[in-house]
Parts: structure tokens; sequence; C-alpha cells
């Protein structure tokens, strides 16, 4: 699975997209967990305290934005999917 970072996101990765190896039946949630792990930097940018991601982190899955996708963060992801990740506007 492609995931795109944008702006700060991407300065906190190093890189613009990371490739994913995605476990059957995994969820938009356990994906953002694993990147967290990943890239522990982005925990503070994506999470408060109580591990709810925070309203201005935009995601979208294959062009749909998070509001969208029926089932939100536990939307199960397919290996051909693109998660894209972008800041708050005027974020970086």
């Amino acid at each position: 699975m492609q995931v795109n970072f944008y702006a700060t996101y991407r300065q906190i990765v190093g890189k613009k997209t990371v490739e994913i190896p995605l476990e059957a039946g995994a969820t938009l949630r356990q994906l953002m967990d694993g990147l967290v792990g990943d890239y522990p930097a982005l925990r503070p940018e994506w999470f408060d305290d109580q591990g709810h991601l925070y309203g201005h982190v935009h995601l979208f899955v294959n062009g749909r934005d998070l509001p969208f996708l029926e089932s939100g963060l536990d939307t199960r992801l397919l290996a051909d999917d693109t998660v894209s990740v972008f800041p708050p506007v005027g974020g970086g």
C-alpha cells in the first residue's frame, strides 16, 4: 500500500511516499498506528493524549476524505489502496 505525505508530514517522514506491507483485513486505524510506530514524531501531530485523531488531520483513501468513508478509521484497506495525509491548511 502506498502512503503519501504532504507539507510538514513529509518533512517529518523524510520523503513524499512510503510503501507499507499491508496485512489482510487491516484498517485505516491500524495503518496510522503502524506509521506512528515507524515515525514516532507523527504521534503528537496526529493524535491527542487519549489516542484520538485530531480533526485537523486530513486523511484520504483513494481520494475519498475520511468523513466520507463509511467506516471512518475502521475502514478496511486493500493492498492497492493509496492513503494521503495532509496537515491543517497553512501547516507548511
